[in-house]
């Protein structure tokens, strides 16, 4: 029985950032970041890196100052590398990458740290030729193609998605 539930504790506090998330993307941006702290404090500095991943993420997405944005998701890159590590975290965390780095290069830039910024965009095309053709992966490609504007890159760094074949 204690098996089961630590099976299903992961899912809940899973759902419990995604509801969170919602109340951010509804707007309630100071709500959503005292929640997600809330939930940050619950699971602590040590807990499962893909739950430290995900809440580092999006608590970065809630705050005002670009450096603590910067702190956040620097948080969640580290804790995507320490689930890397785990057999069943491995697809997430490979979906996961071109996000994290795609904010990090944001981050970088508006702290006006462009060689960083660089840096972290390409890791994110690199990341990124691993996703699927779908939606996530087409909005991730456009992400990369707005910060490579804004970065101002040209020529071959202005990358399209690799097509699959069907």
């Amino acid at each position: 029985m204690a098996e089961r539930q630590e099976q299903t504790a992961p899912d809940a506090l899973l759902t419990r950032i995604g509801q969170v998330v919602m109340l951010h993307h509804a707007g309630d941006r100071e709500e959503a970041r005292r929640r997600l702290l809330g939930l940050w404090a619950e699971l602590g500095e040590h807990g499962d890196p893909l739950h430290r991943c995900t809440l580092a993420h999006y608590l970065a997405d809630t705050q005002d100052d670009p450096a603590d944005e910067l702190a956040w998701d620097l948080r969640a890159l580290t804790a995507a590398e320490e689930a890397g590590q785990q057999a069943l975290a491995v697809t997430a965390v490979v979906a996961l990458y071109p996000s994290l780095h795609l904010n990090l290069a944001d981050d970088y830039l508006r702290l006006e740290r462009r060689d960083a910024a660089r840096t972290h965009l390409r890791r994110a095309r690199e990341t990124a030729l691993a996703l699927a053709d779908d939606g996530y992966g087409e909005g991730v490609w456009a992400a990369i193609a707005r910060l490579e504007s804004r970065l101002g890159e040209d020529g071959p760094g202005m990358w399209t998605p690799p097509r699959q074949r069907p």
